[in-house]
């Protein structure tokens, strides 16, 4: 017999002993461990199944169907088994159950975050619409309360009439000793092209030699390449990043509804 926890690291000790370090740590939308996720609702439909049981608070054991199972089981296999499905009808029963609240591919919570995402994904793609129509005055607005969201504090708004390829400049110091100069271009169509690059750097008038340009459109290859190869350091933003950078600070969206996702706590059971 396993506790919880002991029985989670032995299936990664085991069996994904081959994933990396960024594997291990990736986590579901409600921020627990992917992995970790995945085997509790493995081990959930093992039991639903008859291949395991909780004899006692804390402690998994197999039973013998699951010892004398020597292939591997998916989830599928799992859906066509009968006493998944009698589990299901027991459910039923006892519970108000739906009649399409049956074993899915997907685990319940893969269906929340797969719906998080599609709604994630329909909201940065109308964000991106908005910005590429809203006024470009408006629009270095945008950019320059987006870097303030994210921590750059001392910023100066270039005048309208003079402002030449410049449209911000942030102080990284209190003194303004060291400045990151910004650029926002407004495309509804077409790319930002290398001669917006030079001009940008040529712009900079040998005050800093850090920028950041920022458009709603993209970046062709030629102006990428330039941004490599110049002396400056610039940062290039095209439309899709400046959209998740601006859902990630809450620029431009709001929450609309919180969504509160419990889970038994396994190292609770484990204390005693």
């Amino acid at each position: 017999m396993f506790k919880p926890r002991e029985l989670i690291e032995e299936i990664k000790t085991r069996f994904y002993s081959g994933l990396t370090e960024e594997q291990l740590k990736q986590e579901t939308k409600s921020g627990d461990l992917l992995i970790d996720n995945r085997i509790a609702w493995g081990k959930s439909y093992l039991k639903k199944g008859g291949y395991i049981a909780f004899p006692q608070r804390g402690l998994v054991q197999i039973k013998d169907k699951g010892k004398n199972h020597t292939a591997t089981l998916t989830v599928r296999d799992l859906e066509n088994e009968s006493s998944l499905f009698d589990f299901y009808k027991q459910e039923k029963n006892s519970v108000n159950v739906e009649n399409n609240y049956l074993p899915q591919i997907s685990s319940p919570l893969d269906l929340i975050d797969q719906g998080f995402n599609r709604i994630e994904r329909l909201i940065k793609n109308e964000l991106l619409q908005k910005l590429k129509n809203v006024d470009p005055y408006f629009f270095e607005k945008v950019v320059l309360r987006l870097l303030k969201k994210m921590g750059y504090r001392e910023f100066i708004k270039t005048s309208k009439s003079n402002d030449g390829e410049i449209d911000g400049i942030i102080n990284e110091d209190k003194l303004g000793l060291d400045k990151i100069y910004i650029q926002a271009k407004r495309f509804n169509e077409g790319k930002v092209r290398e001669k917006d690059i030079w001009n940008f750097i040529g712009a900079m008038s040998g005050d800093t030699n850090k920028g950041v340009f920022v458009t709603t459109s993209e970046f062709d290859e030629k102006a990428l390449e330039k941004t490599r190869s110049a002396h400056h350091k610039i940062i290039c933003i095209d439309g899709q990043k400046l959209v998740t950078l601006m859902h990630e600070c809450n620029v431009g969206v709001q929450m609309k509804t919180p969504y509160e996702i419990k889970q038994i706590d396994e190292d609770f059971f484990d204390e005693q």
